[in-house]
């Protein structure tokens, strides 16, 4: 069995990877040194409002965050790449001096996992569902009605949706007391795995899983609708047809299962995008997942922790591609590799 050609695209594939995890790190190291303030200008200006000095205040703050921010950058770049070999993320400066960053990513990316992941998936099979049925209408009511609702909730960013969606249902109408419902859970459930803290952590998870199902659906329905009426068009349909085979078989069988494909390989990329999409809906809702963190960091030039956020939203983004691509190739026969004995 020939498996040099594999081999090939596998390094390659490592290759590609590799260069651009390091070209994302490096941007995201010089961007963030490129914005104005520095961890020590933000601890300075919390200890100077204890009386201190701003030279006393400087030392003390470079002592203390065991940052020197007045290293020539390059130093600090190889320092930075050194570590981040070795899977070092640092530990976190400013929101919680001295923990690893490895720690917060883990906490608080539970949590976003959870509020999103079966959000994205419920707005992912309603989307397939409404643009199958918008193709298969196509030219009536129905059609237009759905592709004029998905057309407008996919245009909607997501972070205008949940303040809307906050004034009104929480605000205006009064129908949800949505201040008791930001963070994780109720402050008066202890976290353990029992029916009140499933309970608490399912109704706080429900304000941006519905933000997170409206803005997705959309999308989904329009490029389902696409697919769906591209294959009808096709001569295999017809053929299909033809031969006598119901309409219901010639749905599953042939329009469906290859409209679809596109959009199967399509979500497990965009579940790659997960926290980089949370970042203002997490900060409206008082949510604790890494967009809430990663908002804080920026807020308060935790460096090592913003710098943590974006290399784990890469990573999670490479993974998501790379499983979309073995995905593509195991449920499409014809893109699968060739291998003679």
């Amino acid at each position: 069995m020939q498996l040099t050609p594999l081999f090939t695209l596998i390094g390659r594939a490592l290759v590609r990877t590799v260069l651009m995890l390091w070209l994302v790190a490096s941007v995201t190291f010089l961007a963030i040194r490129a914005l104005p303030g520095n961890p020590v200008d933000v601890w300075v200006q919390e200890l100077q409002g204890t009386g201190l000095s701003a030279e006393d205040a400087r030392e003390q703050a470079t002592r203390l965050l065991k940052i020197d921010v007045d290293q020539p950058l390059w130093t600090q770049y190889l320092d930075y790449l050194g570590n981040l070999a070795r899977g070092d993320l640092g530990d976190s400066v400013i929101l919680s001096p001295g923990t690893p960053v490895t720690d917060m990513l883990g906490e608080r990316l539970l949590w976003t996992l959870f509020s999103i992941s079966f959000a994205l998936v419920i707005g992912f099979l309603i989307g397939l569902y409404l643009g199958s049925l918008a193709a298969y209408r196509r030219g009536t009511w129905v059609d237009r009605l759905i592709t004029n609702v998905s057309a407008l909730m996919s245009s909607i960013p997501a972070v205008l949706l949940g303040i809307v969606l906050t004034f009104c249902v929480g605000v205006a109408w009064d129908l949800v007391p949505i201040q008791s419902l930001r963070g994780a859970y109720s402050p008066d459930v202890q976290p353990g795995f029992d029916l009140d803290f499933i309970l608490s952590a399912l109704a706080h998870v429900i304000a941006p899983g519905i933000v997170y199902i409206l803005v997705s659906f959309g999308t989904w329905a329009l490029v389902m609708r696409s697919n769906a009426l591209s294959v009808l068009a096709d001569d295999h349909v017809g053929q299909a047809r033809a031969r006598g085979l119901s309409e219901r078989t010639i749905r599953v069988a042939f329009v469906q299962r290859n409209a679809r494909l596109p959009l199967i390989t399509g979500f497990a990329i965009s579940m790659g995008f997960v926290v980089s999409g949370s970042v203002l809906v997490e900060r409206i809702f008082v949510y604790p997942g890494v967009g809430q963190l990663l908002a804080d960091a920026l807020a308060r030039r935790d460096y090592t922790v913003m710098q943590g956020v974006v290399v784990a939203t890469t990573i999670t983004v490479l993974l998501a591609t790379a499983i979309a691509d073995a995905l593509y190739g195991w449920l499409d026969p014809r893109t699968r590799i060739e291998q003679h004995a």
